[in-house]
């Protein structure tokens, strides 16, 4: 179980943020509490879906606490696993790798 940090770097007023989510809620709530962002700003919280938006010095200090750094289209692509109601592999490679087997597979599906 782990949690993850993305490269995003969006524009929140002054602020650069970036994208954190974790295998389960559990482990991104106490991500959020180690790191001192406040629970109130979860987003999606329990369902599919769920992370925060964090500022760049918050992704700072979830790196100290062990959290992993993948890239904005791995967090898509694990996004894209979950949707197709399959679990995600422990790789953000694999998350890649799986999103477009099911993208593939999806393109190849005769519509009616």
């Amino acid at each position: 179980m782990s949690v993850y940090v993305d490269d995003m770097r969006a524009e929140f007023g002054r602020m650069k943020m970036c994208h954190m989510v974790a295998d389960s809620s559990a482990e991104l709530l106490a991500m959020a509490d180690a790191i001192g962002v406040a629970r109130k700003w979860i987003q999606h919280g329990g369902r599919r879906g769920e992370h925060f938006d964090i500022a760049l010095s918050k992704k700072a200090l979830a790196l100290q606490h062990g959290a992993i750094a993948v890239t904005w289209l791995q967090i898509g692509a694990r996004e894209s696993v979950l949707r197709a109601g399959l679990k995600p592999c422990s790789d953000p490679e694999c998350w890649v790798r799986t999103a477009q087997r099911t993208w593939e597979a999806r393109t190849l599906v005769p519509t009616p």
